[in-house]
């Protein structure tokens, strides 16, 4: 019979790259012969073949294809009744070699439940069956690839493996608008894009926005990887974690920019596990000779330096991948793929792994509010606008040159509810800060009246940008108790860290931009005019019940002309040291959890600069020496007292002693635990002024030992205090039946504590009643 079995206009929509299911024409077809058997006619288009052969390995039998309709278009009749794993030998010039054919392989890794989820935004783990995939299949080893791009006309896969030649590996589209292909033989380190054609025809090439690596930029490329070679040694961590009520934990971050924290020499090589050399990445506007650690070298020098100054857990800048380093990760291209700067997804793991095992829990910035317009990322993906709003007034952050997320949209919600689900399970981590709630959930957002559409009531909020952050924390929450989600949120947006199914937004953690703005303001002014923002004090105390907050000292306080920390503290040097201290102190003993950005730990004297170390020169003097002594004491204090974070929420865990002595800028109150015998009393004079003799109220008779003073001489102070605690006066002040006559130091923090053993020592020994 004649081999030609198809018909022009099929091969040329082959050829032209214009068929959306190309297994209908490429790859085996069973023909029926005198309703006797099977034989097979076997399709291929090989642009750049002379000539391919059709390989039955078993058999060891070739059968010559014909050229069809096109030079390049081939396909022979094969009278067998199996035809499985063939193989298609191509001569391509002088060159010969031996394939197996991608069209021979329809065996879909999405099924129809999946389309279903998908469609509705409920596909929790999507990341696992979209992106590229090691797959077995019939015995074959390759890669599956699928992506959503429902509006395009025809989608194919690029790589390394076909010399980035759009024809070679055309994809077919399914349900949902999923495109897929599986191409054997190739493996993880392959370098991949998609090629998408809308219904123009003009071609866009993609990262695929579920690769779980990219190349280093300024390269785009995704690239195959295998997430499943880490082995995990933090069970015990994670079990703990699932048990545990971060609410009633001590939570103290130190947030890190990893691309400005330290760097190597780029003349000093770094090392895989392998023990071969990694390539190196220089920054683009580094000093010469300067590069960035890798994830392992940062696990050896940055886990240890947190874990000996005693925070709780580390917050990473956003660790996505991201095009220019000088949006520091908060302009995200690669969602699902760890930035390749530091090394390769494994090398990230090992830096969970490393901080699970020292003790410090892991806060990745998560980025959804938001995404930028660079050609190879989600912008204009199919040739629509898929991820992003086709109006400008809902799609565009014209301040920030990005696009919004269609939050509307099933499958892009469910593109970011699995996004953060993707970070803890497939790399351990604790918790994410969500980057800019506001720009979700309020419609009109950094936009000037006629630039945003109210909704469909009229108001400003986003309701589905709401809808999709309650989507977002039920989930993870659902499938990994224990975690942290934080909202970077700077609005009165209403509650914020409440449960989802009383209406919240469901996160657990706050950040009180108030707080932070109002203390930073008082603290700028000279201490004489303080007096007259006692309120900027005390404030906070009167909506801090309303929410879950996180007070945090962040990278965006220490930017852009604000100026570093230290230098944002009036007077001489020695003022603003303590300054610095008085401030850090009150922060630690203020109800909420705590996070300070790098840097602040030794007061360092320049802004925050994402293109240089840290100040680490500065570690020689003793002004920053005692600093960082300072934060040791002072976080070792945090974590072994419970009276400083175990009722941070409510009104139970605060109380004033004395909000209203504005004339000497002191306040006073008391921290409680659940257990009444435990609490800590806090005293704050805000000035220079000392006072040798300032009486407060306490609820109970004894000797308060003072625990801790940012006054004294080993943090650099004037070691004015009240020699280890005052016995107290059975005097009534404050509403309390007892008092206290203390020495309040300079600029100065006292923590004292009830050291009731001692009383009862004391009390005994005098053989008197206590009063």
């Amino acid at each position: 019979m004649s081999t030609t079995t198809i018909a022009p206009d099929q091969v040329n929509r082959i050829v032209w790259n214009q068929h959306q299911d190309p297994f209908e024409v490429l790859g085996p077809h069973s023909l029926e012969q005198n309703g006797k058997g099977t034989s097979w006619v076997v399709r291929a288009y090989q642009p750049t073949a002379d000539a391919v052969w059709v390989v039955l390995p078993e058999k060891r039998k070739e059968y010559p294809m014909q050229s069809v309709h096109h030079p390049h278009f081939f396909e022979c009749v094969i009278e067998t009744p199996e035809l499985a794993n063939y193989q298609l030998r191509l001569k391509e010039g002088e060159h010969e070699r031996v394939i197996y054919d991608p069209y021979a392989f329809r065996s879909p890794k999405l099924t129809e439940f999946d389309f279903h989820l998908f469609a509705e935004g409920n596909h929790h783990r999507i990341y696992e069956k979209l992106g590229a995939h090691l797959m077995e299949v019939d015995g074959v080893k390759g890669v599956y690839f699928a992506v959503w791009a429902p509006s395009a006309r025809n989608v194919s896969v690029l790589g390394d493996f076909n010399s980035w030649d759009g024809r070679k590996h055309q994809m077919a589209k399914r349900g949902s608008g999923v495109w897929e292909l599986f191409i054997p033989a190739v493996g993880v380190g392959d370098h991949y894009k998609y090629e998408i054609k809308n219904g123009e025809g003009h071609i866009y090439e993609k990262s695929d926005p579920y690769g779980f690596q990219q190349e280093v930029r300024p390269k785009t490329a995704s690239i195959v990887t295998d997430l499943n070679t880490h082995t995990w040694n933090d069970d015990e961590w994670m079990e703990r974690r699932r048990h545990t009520d971060s609410l009633k934990q001590p939570i103290s971050v130190y947030e890190c920019h990893l691309g400005s924290w330290l760097h190597a020499s780029s003349a000093e090589p770094a090392f895989l596990p392998d023990g071969t050399e990694e390539p190196v990445v220089i920054a683009s506007e580094l000093r010469p000779g300067a590069r960035f650690l890798t994830y392992r070298e940062l696990a050896d020098k940055l886990i240890p330096y947190v874990k000996d100054l005693g925070f709780t857990h580390i917050e990473l800048l956003p660790i996505a991948e991201h095009p220019f380093d000088g949006s520091w990760g908060y302009q995200v291209t690669g969602f699902y793929a760890p930035t390749s700067r530091f090394g390769t997804p494994q090398d990230f793991m090992y830096f969970v792994d490393q901080c699970h095992a020292n003790g410090i829990g892991v806060i990745v910035d998560w980025v959804p509010g938001h995404f930028p317009k660079d050609g190879h990322g989600l912008a204009f993906f199919d040739g629509t606008h898929l991820y992003e709003h086709a109006d400008p007034r809902k799609g565009e952050h014209k301040g920030w040159g990005t696009l919004v997320f269609n939050y509307g949209r099933n499958e892009v919600r469910n593109f970011l509810v699995a996004n953060a689900l993707f970070w803890f399970d497939k790399y351990h981590i604790d918790g994410v800060r969500v980057d800019a709630v506001a720009s979700i959930i309020y419609l009109n957002y950094c936009r000037p009246d006629g630039e945003w559409v109210a909704n469909q009531y009229g108001g400003c909020e986003n309701i589905e940008g709401a809808d999709f952050l309650r989507q977002t924390n039920h989930v993870l929450f659902s499938y990994f108790p224990g975690i942290l989600t934080i909202a970077e949120e700077s609005t009165s947006w209403p509650m914020v860290t409440w449960p989802t199914y009383v209406g919240g937004l469901g996160f657990n953690f706050k950040w009180d931009m108030g707080w932070m703005h109002d203390i930073l303001d008082y603290f700028h002014l000279d201490p004489w005019f303080r007096q007259f923002h006692q309120n900027n004090v005390t404030f906070a105390m009167w909506y801090h019940p309303s929410e879950n907050f996180m007070l945090a000292l962040s990278h965006d306080e220490v930017v852009h002309g604000k100026s570093p920390m230290i230098g944002k503290m009036p007077g001489d040097r020695w003022q603003k040291f303590a300054n610095l201290r008085a401030l850090s102190t009150f922060m630690f003993t203020h109800p909420g959890k705590k996070t300070i950005f790098m840097g602040m730990e030794f007061a360092q004297w320049s802004e925050w600069n994402a293109w240089a170390d840290l100040e680490w020169h500065l570690h020689q003097y003793d002004d920053h020496k005692n600093m960082l002594q300072f934060f040791k004491d002072l976080n070792q204090m945090y974590r072994s007292e419970p009276a400083l974070y175990t009722q941070d929420g409510g009104y139970d865990g605060f109380e004033w002693i004395d909000c209203s002595d504005n004339r000497h800028s002191v306040v006073s109150f008391m921290r409680l635990d659940k257990d009444p015998d435990n609490y800590l009393v806090v005293v704050c004079n805000f000035t220079p002024q000392p006072h040798s003799h300032y009486r407060i109220g306490v609820p109970e008779f004894g000797f308060y030992t003072e625990l801790f003073n940012s006054d004294a001489s080993k943090y650099g102070g004037s070691n004015m205090g009240n020699l280890g605690g005052k016995w107290a006066d059975e005097w009534w002040f404050h509403n309390k039946p007892y008092s206290l006559d203390l020495c309040l130091p300079p600029l100065g923090v006292l923590v004292f504590k009830l050291d009731r053993e001692k009383t009862a020592l004391a009390l005994r020994a005098a053989s008197v009643e206590e009063p």
